[in-house]
């Protein structure tokens, strides 16, 4: 057999097993159920006991949420990022309203750059935009607290000032 099939040949010590198998009644190659824990416990149903327990409170950590469903941080983890498809987003900043300062400020940046425009009409060939980012001093609610689980689809949330 060797000789015909090479490597994908099998060894001596299976074929005598399985010969010995079938010899004592054994009519299909399929294994014996093994005692003992499943080899995976990523089941539809611990999944969905997960999906429970993000809906409840999406900002739940996996050590939170593994002890909630009595499953081990790495199968929560695996469920969470593949099953799911989830990942930990962080809420972005969005400015709801401008102080009287600020407004203030906006109004003479913006009249300056128009005088400037004026003054120098190829001005707008030298700029570069990008996205406008507004920092605060205080925020009520940390980054780190903020922290939520989504799914990948979903937008991004959003704190208020």
């Amino acid at each position: 057999m060797t000789e015909a099939y090479g490597e994908d040949c099998l060894s001596c010590t299976s074929v005598f097993e399985w010969h010995e198998l079938f010899s004592e009644g054994r009519e299909s190659m399929k294994g014996d159920d093994r005692p003992g824990r499943p080899r995976t416990a990523v089941t539809d149903d611990n999944i969905e006991k997960v999906r429970d327990v993000i809906r409840k409170e999406g900002r739940l950590g996996v050590r939170a949420i593994a002890e909630e469903v009595s499953l081990d941080r790495e199968i929560v983890r695996r469920i969470l990022r593949e099953e799911l498809k989830m990942r930990k987003v962080c809420a972005k900043m969005v400015p709801k309203l401008l102080s009287d300062e600020q407004k203030e400020r906006r109004k003479k940046l913006c009249l300056e750059l128009l005088q400037r425009i004026e003054n120098e009409p190829d001005l707008l060939t030298l700029i570069i935009t990008c996205d406008e980012t507004w920092v605060f001093t205080y925020d009520p609610e940390t980054k780190r607290q903020s922290i939520q689980w989504k799914s990948t689809p979903s937008s991004r949330p959003k704190k208020h000032a």
